[in-house]
């Protein structure tokens, strides 16, 4: 009687959420997690169990039950009918991606204090999905990062063991006991289930903020400095930023594809220059950097020439001057500071240094 009253008394205070009891995996550490964002299940209360009747009292259960239905709040992937996966992408769904798919734009518009439909809460909810909640869904399912088959088949071969370092097989090792734990500190299933949602809902905290703080202003910087690529140089091929420490790469890869896909562009249009200074100090130096083939790869686009590579200071402005009188060039003003032995960056003092840099490397 005394646990009947308890349940009531805490369905009418918040939610009950409910999840499965035993082992427990990342992708219902993060739903619940992800569900007391909201002001909603803020202070919700949590019971694990598999009992039927139990979860019967519980206003949302995730990753146990058996059923898939918004409708009633029910959030389980385990059933073989079930096939679900996020918009525009492959992966089924685990308990935390079909939370996130109904519930993470309105944690996203909370975090960011813009409203359900902004353009911005869009492209957050899709890149947090991308970037953290796929790999959640895909480690629960079984769905390897590339096909095994495939794998196989071209006969490559893992370096090294690198499932120790997952996010999943953290949060599976905090099944266990803790024993960085200070005295004292609850060891029972719960108590170590709480402590992994809230240590994989931090990492989700933590990417949402970098998206939202730093990688959405940047898109914005990146994207002026695509559209006006023409009045750097004619070829659109070099991009200048107005300051240092912009994440510009992915913003990059993805303005170029929207171009090629709409057909503002092709190919043989790619951008293989970007110019950025290397603090907001005034007089401050200036970089120039390859842009890699893809944003996986070290191997650059159209690296700086050959000549200059591991070439510094002085010496590297006697190169360029020497190569630009041979070649009938103009010379690039003195002031070069280094290029990289790869040839994937270089500097120079000044930004017309940078710029003269990077339409030279244009040449060869």
């Amino acid at each position: 009687m005394a646990d009947e009253t308890l349940t009531k008394k805490l369905k009418t205070s918040s939610p009950l959420i409910g999840t499965h009891n035993g082992h427990f995996h990342a992708d219902e550490a993060l739903a619940v997690y992800l569900l007391r964002q909201l002001p909603t299940y803020s202070s919700s209360p949590l019971i694990r169990t598999r009992d039927p009747a139990q979860l019967a009292t519980c206003h949302t259960v995730v990753d146990v039950g058996g059923e898939y239905d918004p409708a009633s709040n029910r959030y389980d992937h385990h059933q073989r009918t079930f096939s679900t996966t996020f918009p525009n992408h492959n992966t089924k769904l685990s308990s935390a991606g079909l939370v996130y798919m109904h519930f993470g734009r309105a944690i996203i518009a909370q975090h960011t204090s813009l409203p359900l439909d902004h353009d911005d809460v869009t492209l957050l909810y899709e890149k947090l999905y991308t970037d953290f909640i796929e790999a959640v869904d895909a480690n629960d399912n079984g769905v390897s990062v590339y096909d095994p088959a495939a794998l196989a088949a071209s006969n490559v071969e893992k370096r090294f063991r690198d499932g120790g370092i997952t996010i999943a097989s953290v949060v599976g090792d905090m099944n266990n006991p803790d024993p960085t734990c200070p005295p004292g500190e609850p060891q029972d299933e719960d108590s170590l289930f709480s402590r992994a949602s809230t240590f994989i809902g931090h990492v989700f905290t933590r990417k949402l903020h970098h998206a939202t703080s730093s990688w959405l202003p940047a898109r914005s910087v990146v994207g002026a400095a695509y559209h006006s690529r023409r009045d750097v140089h004619p070829s659109g091929r070099i991009i200048v930023l107005p300051q240092g420490g912009v994440p510009w790469k992915e913003h990059l890869y993805n303005f170029e594809r929207e171009a090629s896909s709409s057909g503002e562009t092709n190919p043989a249009e790619q951008v293989y220059y970007v110019l950025y200074p290397e603090s907001a100090n005034e007089g401050s130096k200036w970089r120039v950097q390859c842009v890699s083939v893809n944003e996986g790869s070290f191997q650059s686009r159209k690296p700086l020439p050959e000549s200059w590579r591991g070439v510094r200071d002085a010496d590297l402005d006697g190169v360029m001057a020497a190569e630009a009188e041979k070649l009938g060039k103009p010379k690039i003003p003195d002031g070069a500071v280094f290029v990289h032995a790869s040839g994937f960056i270089g500097g120079h003092q000044t930004k017309d240094g940078a710029l003269a840099m990077a339409v030279r490397g244009l040449d060869e």
